[in-house]
């Protein structure tokens, strides 16, 4: 008998590969030996949320614009039907699974059930007749759920109750599961959760299906930290949301982020205090009216490390005009927040005014910083304050920008002492930007690696200074811009190794300096062959387009209309 491993270091590799996210590599293990098979399919359906077949995955198969103009049209169905089959296939292995009717218990292998998927999946427009049919046959036909479609008396597959039947199937046979996402019908989590022990993570598509499960976490996951919410419109919304953060193991949660409207306000934000030990990221992706008059009422949270707040009243509420305790007091929270690194504020009206203070705090020192939505004529003080954190390597602002005044000149002179900058995105507040603003920043920022900015008369002149970023990976010209293709080509010979896999995006040349045919190609030639780059090109106004990849050897020509 040939010598072989020990079963403990095939789990090793495995494991290893699951670390790398190797797929392929894991199902060919599977294939390989039966020594091997376990291991793998363990770290295979581990990760079954990525494969290539699914919506996260997917990605990984997308073809290039020369490979699909040469694939016939009827071979790209055949294609799109067979992804769907073999998508089907792998959520009918992990439910038949679940009922022990598959070799291997695939569904005790699973750390993460993405129910969005598995709706996708239900609901595209190619799950039918052979694909269908094979999904349901035998047993799962009982899983069928149908409702009627749109045409009445047709009936059609309900989607959400179909997942989440067969949701209930799986989850009975997942001890390991530590993460849960989807759209989850009132009362689905309160039967899940007790079969969930690990549990950490809930991605749910409407906060109603909390309600009722704080108890239950409490009880049967100790582990559960992590929540993220779309939605969740309702009367009671916030006095339920705050029963259910009440109710959950207290100094548990680390991170809430809402991405949607949800009607909470004072109840919700005051219950998060039951947390604040714990807590680390809030993200507040839609704040509205009673929210945002509440958020002096966040004081206990100060251990956040991330912190987003973006508002959802269409701007009707401004804090420092119209409600000045309520503005001094968060502004006196945010200064409490020593461990911050990353903030995020958007459309918040004087929203400067609130987080200057804290820029102004030597103990403080972000990482990140974005602002969305100010002006820039009221903005010297928030300017001024950002040079004193020049930890700072990532910046973006947008904002109204100040053609008069010294409105420029003090955000330059801010901006220039932030030299541990690795990615710049300045949108409107840029707008006047010259040759030698752009150039001062240039020499400036010798970290930077990513680096949008609008301007005005932009030309060649710029190059030299920009050629010395060593690092850049990407520079997106939103200039007014009169840049010739000789200038462009000079800039290009001059980026080292550093710069390999540049995205040049040139995207409002002024119509006068349009690039003929022949010049898109020495560009895009030597973008390619300098640092394996890709070059964009567009007239101001959206006249036209050109795109051009550098290892890509077709041109796309488009029109912009």
């Amino acid at each position: 008998m040939p010598p072989s491993l020990p079963d403990d270091i095939l789990y090793m590799v495995c494991t290893q590969l699951w670390h790398q996210r190797d797929f392929d590599t894991l199902y060919h293990c599977a294939l390989a030996a039966k020594q091997l098979a376990v291991p793998a399919l363990t770290n295979i359906y581990r990760m079954h949320e990525i494969s290539p077949v699914t919506i996260r995955g997917s990605s990984d198969l997308d073809v290039s614009a020369q490979d699909h103009a040469k694939t016939t049209y009827r071979a790209r169905l055949r294609q799109e039907e067979n992804m769907i089959l073999r998508w089907a296939q792998l959520w009918r292995m992990i439910t038949l699974s679940a009922t022990g009717n598959t070799l291997f218990p695939y569904a005790r292998y699973i750390r993460a059930l993405d129910l969005g998927d598995l709706e996708e999946l239900l609901g595209d427009s190619k799950f039918k007749d052979r694909v269908s049919n094979m999904f349901f046959d035998g047993e799962l036909e009982a899983c069928k759920v149908q409702t009627t479609g749109f045409n009445k008396g047709q009936l059609r597959l309900d989607a959400i109750s179909t997942s989440n039947t067969l949701g209930d199937i799986i989850t009975a046979s997942t001890p390991m599961l530590e993460e849960l996402s989807g759209k989850l019908e009132n009362g689905a989590l309160l039967r899940w959760i007790p079969r969930l022990p690990r549990l950490r993570l809930l991605n749910l598509w409407n906060g109603g299906a909390l309600v009722g499960a704080g108890p239950l976490l409490r009880q049967h996951c100790h582990a559960f930290k992590t929540l993220s919410l779309w939605g969740w419109d309702h009367p009671e919304a916030d006095a339920k949301f705050a029963d259910f953060l009440n109710e959950i193991n207290p100094h548990t949660l680390e991170s809430l982020e809402i991405f949607s409207y949800i009607a909470i306000g004072a109840e919700s934000l005051l219950a998060l205090s039951c947390h604040r030990e714990s807590l680390t990221e809030l993200k507040l992706g839609h704040v509205n009216g009673a929210a945002m008059l509440s958020l002096n009422l966040l004081a206990g949270c100060t251990n956040l490390t991330t912190l987003l707040l973006t508002d959802g009243t269409n701007r009707a509420v401004h804090l420092k005009n119209d409600h000045i305790d309520v503005f001094l007091e968060t502004i006196e929270w945010l200064r409490s927040c020593k461990k911050l690194r990353s903030l995020t504020i958007r459309d918040i009206r004087g929203g400067q005014h609130l987080i200057t203070p804290m820029l102004l705090e030597n103990d403080i020192h972000l990482v990140t910083l974005e602002l969305k939505g100010y002006v820039m004529a009221d903005a010297q003080d928030f300017h001024q304050a950002l040079a004193n954190q020049p930890s700072l390597q990532e910046l973006q602002l947008q904002g109204d920008t100040d053609e008069a005044g010294d409105g420029v000149a003090v955000l330059v002179e801010s901006l220039c002492q932030l030299t541990n900058l690795i990615d710049l995105r300045l949108q409107d507040i840029s707008d006047y930007f010259t040759d030698e603003v752009i150039g001062r920043l240039a020499r400036s920022l010798p970290k930077l690696e990513g680096w949008w900015t609008s301007g005005w008369g932009v030309t060649d002149a710029i190059w030299r200074d920009v050629a010395r970023l060593n690092s850049l990976k990407r520079l997106d010209m939103a200039a007014l811009s009169r840049f010739t293709a000789d200038g462009i080509v000079d800039f290009i010979f001059s980026l080292g190794p550093g710069n390999k896999g540049l995205v040049l995006a040139i995207m409002m040349a002024d119509v006068d300096c349009d690039l003929t045919e022949e010049q898109h190609n020495m560009i895009r030639q030597a973008i390619a062959a300098r640092v394996d780059g890709r070059f964009e090109f567009q007239l101001q106004r959206g006249t036209s387009t050109s795109t051009y990849i550098g290892n890509d050897v077709a041109l796309a020509d488009t029109l912009m209309i």
